[in-house]
């Protein structure tokens, strides 16, 4: 009968999970690029653990992680939809319209991004907020000015810096763009059919298998624009009452069987 504890217990771990996910979308839904994390159940029995193992298991846990049965049975996944786009007239804001992410180069390996408020360092490279480089197809991005021109498919070409009067921002690609040749293109990438997408600190991700290149003609790139998040406040707070509502009917379920378990003991003890 302690598989019912186990049930309940793994049902209300999931609920405090998917707690923390809507958290975490809620605080982000100005945070440029981010893309919402979804939860979803999958199938779950009294024959994955016991409730002593669960209640064992959770000692032997960092406080950010959940347990083995819970983690298998809760599957965290990335909504991969665009966000809407604003313009800023910044020459180093880029937002991707269509799929994919950004390449950055950090100091554990390679990581997406699709939050596009770039700005160039000390050495001319091309960084994102957070200091890490952004790829090109041929590597680390060295410009020669803050100010490039850069077209719909990620090509980089040095623009001089506009030198007219008022607050209209200058040409983002100069009609002359195509007789230049490209300093660079920036590398986007999406995630193959078997990779599967986790979120990081400070708006990156990580991929768990292959990432190929996005094609050319399905490159969306719009300088001068920067892409929001994808999160629907009002769906968040819908999930969030919803998560409430079924961890205290767990909880619920919990305390009388709880109660059940206390009468039958009084009765054997009486019968005794």
């Amino acid at each position: 009968m302690q598989e019912i504890l186990a049930i309940t217990l793994q049902s209300m771990q999931q609920d405090m999970r998917q707690l923390d996910n809507v958290a975490s979308n809620l605080a982000n839904a100005l945070t440029p690029g981010y893309q919402r994390g979804v939860t979803s159940n999958r199938p779950m029995g009294p024959a994955a653990t016991t409730f002593a193992e669960m209640v064992d298991g959770m000692g032997k846990l960092p406080s950010d992680a959940a347990s083995t049965s819970v983690a298998s049975a809760l599957r965290l996944q990335v909504d991969q939809r665009p966000g809407s786009l604003k313009q800023t007239g910044q020459p180093l804001d880029i937002a991707l319209a269509g799929p994919g992410y950004f390449e950055v180069n950090t100091n554990t390996g390679p990581a997406y991004t699709r939050q596009g408020n770039f700005h160039l360092d000390a050495r001319g490279r091309l960084v994102t907020a957070q200091g890490h480089a952004v790829m090109g197809k041929g590597g680390e991005i060295f410009l020669n000015n803050d100010h490039p021109a850069i077209d719909p498919v990620g090509n980089l070409y040095d623009q001089e810096k506009s030198r007219g009067s008022g607050s209209s921002p200058a040409p983002l690609v100069p009609q002359s763009a195509t007789l230049q040749q490209a300093l660079d293109q920036l590398k986007v990438v999406q995630p193959e059919a078997s990779t599967e997408m986790s979120r990081l600190s400070s708006g990156l991700m990580k991929a768990s298998g292959p990432m190929a290149m996005v094609n050319d003609r399905d490159v969306q790139l719009k300088q001068g624009f920067l892409e929001g998040s994808n999160v629907e406040p009002r769906q968040e707070m819908v999930q969030l009452i919803q998560t409430m509502r079924h961890f205290e009917s767990m909880q619920k379920v919990s305390q009388g069987y709880d109660d059940l378990m206390g009468q039958a003991i009084r009765k054997l003890g009486d019968l005794s």
